[in-house]
């Protein structure tokens, strides 16, 4: 069965220069969209069609679009990647919208990711906090075991493997009602704590974390639970507790 054309749709998008000019809200008219079109397929016409008319087309990020890499963060009708759960922008869908409705879309609204040009923001303070204490040292001198050779139990490795998910999109942080990046830093600690590989640097890596997300401006964590219902990856807040835990850990020892 041929998909449902959506014969008018009202986009309004927020449009601003850079981080230190004012934005506001413009709203564009477009036509005969495809329910079978992604989103950014969508924003894709829309900008054909600006361009056709002279406008400057609305600055947006992208790669992959494929659900892996999150560049694609945009606030979309009042929720982190739009109306649908553990998904990206990129997968979202034209079929969850009605013909004849307005779309609002949003930059994401977090002091520690300034808005670059229109829906761009510099999601850099992530990679900060990454390189404050989100690596492993490893000797590479000598004779190494096979990382299959490294007897890990199942469950650490499910845990593991479930907060290494994380793809940093950013969806935590603008969901949080005051802009908290501790469920990224809880994914990255977890991941790293419940690994033998993550042992070296595990009493310094949550207090350095921590320290560069209070550094860079990210707010506190008050268990809302609101990063979680907005994860595209479904990361559970329960790897905040392992970060307090590591955290107070590592100060009672100092």
């Amino acid at each position: 069965m041929a998909d449902k054309i959506l014969k008018k749709l009202y986009i309004k998008v927020w449009r601003q220069k850079n981080a230190n000019t004012k934005g506001k809200f413009e709203t564009y008219e477009i036509e005969n969209i495809s329910q079978g079109s992604s989103f950014l397929e969508m924003m894709d016409i829309m900008n054909e069609s600006l361009v056709a008319k002279g406008i400057e087309p609305v600055a947006f990020d992208h790669d992959c679009r494929e659900g892996i890499c999150g560049m694609c963060s945009l606030y979309i009708n009042g929720r982190a990647h739009g109306p649908d759960t553990e998904i990206t922008t990129c997968q979202l869908h034209m079929r969850r919208f009605e013909d004849g409705e307005t779309i609002t879309i949003e930059p994401w609204r977090v002091g520690a990711f300034p808005v670059i040009k229109d829906l761009i923001v510099d999601r850099r303070s992530y990679d900060k906090i990454l390189h404050a204490g989100g690596y492993i040292n490893v000797n590479t001198l000598g004779n190494l075991p096979d990382a299959n050779n490294i007897l890990i139990p199942y469950e650490d490795y499910e845990e593991a493997m479930d907060a290494a998910a994380c793809i940093g999109c950013g969806a935590c942080a603008a969901s949080c009602k005051n802009s908290s990046a501790m469920l990224f830093v809880a994914a990255k600690v977890s991941h790293l704590a419940k690994l033998p590989q993550g042992q070296v640097e595990r009493e310094n890596r949550a207090k350095a974390m921590v320290a560069k997300m209070d550094e860079l401006g990210f707010g506190n964590c008050t268990n809302t639970g609101a990063c979680e219902a907005e994860c595209p990856k479904s990361i559970s807040i329960a790897h905040i507790a392992r970060l307090n835990r590591e955290f107070l850990s590592a100060k009672i020892k100092d």
